[in-house]
């Protein structure tokens, strides 16, 4: 599944690309970007995530027809919390829900959740309520819930640290188990890879990105976290890409896949490299349907090994074929 509901951040690297601020790049603008990347890759896609506010208006008519539409629920950005001033805090999008999005025909609503499993109670209860509470909507509404969990740095050091490296494994493993639970009502998790391959021995002289770094793990153990992650996913997941480049995704697809993702749902990795060609739509097309056509390619080679998700444990007592 293809991913375009990025709005802050897509507007940022817009205007990094143009060498001026976010505040000039326009509404236009973004939404101009956003239609190349949806015609030129969604026909290779069997759904797209777009945002309501600047992707599904102008976007949902380059859309195939047999290609499914899920349409996220959050805010773009959080709002900071918790003692510490450090946390996350999800906000949902105002004057919108999902018997909107049920209206408006998505197959599905996707909803991004910042979470610390070992956070503040007062900030993992506001969360876990907010996911319950879009949960009820969506088991009301007969609608598929697809859960996007999102970890973050506390005292770690930063994202691209040795101690978050080392911390992350249980962040997102933790996660999956506690979303997983019935009351939450979610459907599909998506999910982190359960690592950071730059951190990984056989990667860590800067295979990825030309920058060395300690090792806090092999890949051997990279594979079980990935086991772990599975087995403490309850539901059918599918594994996101956080924007790393396309040959680290490649391998993390390669990874969740043998362990029982059912696919990826990922953005960036696939389409990022178009962003730096901005203001000149003409080659940011012309690089989406070579390029950015070709990184999707592979990534669904790479998927081969996904798990169809009626064979998901989940639906064992199921019908399904």
């Amino acid at each position: 599944m293809l991913a375009i509901d990025q709005r802050d951040s897509l507007r940022n690297g817009m205007a990094t690309a143009a060498g001026t601020t976010a505040d000039r790049i326009s509404d236009e603008a973004l939404i101009k970007a956003k239609r190349a990347i949806v015609k030129t890759l969604a026909p290779y896609a069997s759904a797209v995530l777009i945002d309501p506010v600047y992707g599904y208006p102008q976007c949902v008519t380059d859309l195939p027809p047999r290609v499914g539409l899920l349409l996220s629920q959050e805010e773009t950005g959080y709002v900071a919390g918790g003692a510490s001033e450090k946390e996350r805090r999800t906000r949902l999008l105002e004057n919108w829900s999902v018997e909107q999005a049920q209206r408006l025909g998505a197959d599905a609503v996707k909803l991004l959740l910042y979470y610390r499993p070992d956070g503040s109670v007062e900030m993992r209860r506001q969360q876990e309520k907010l996911v319950a509470d879009v949960g009820h909507a969506c088991v009301q509404a007969e609608m598929p819930f697809l859960l996007e969990l999102v970890a973050y740095p506390l005292t770690e050091g930063g994202a691209d640290s040795l101690a978050y490296a080392q911390k992350k494994p249980a962040l997102v493993i933790r996660s999956a188990e506690e979303f997983s639970k019935p009351v939450y009502g979610v459907d599909i998790l998506k999910l982190e890879f359960p690592a950071d391959l730059k951190w990984t021995a056989e990667y860590a002289g800067g295979a990825f990105d030309g920058k060395p770094r300690q090792s806090a793990y092999r890949a051997t153990e990279v594979e079980t976290f990935c086991r772990q992650l599975n087995q403490a996913a309850g539901i059918p997941w599918v594994i996101l890409s956080a924007g790393v480049n396309i040959e680290e995704f490649l391998v993390q697809v390669d990874m969740a896949t043998a362990a029982g993702a059912s696919g990826f749902l990922c953005g960036r990795a696939i389409w990022k490299d178009a962003i730096p060609l901005y203001p000149d739509l003409v080659k940011m097309e012309t690089w989406l349907r070579t390029q950015g056509g070709h990184n999707f390619a592979r990534a669904k080679a790479h998927a081969g090994l996904a798990l169809p998700w009626p064979q998901h444990r989940a639906f064992a007592g199921d019908s399904q074929p």
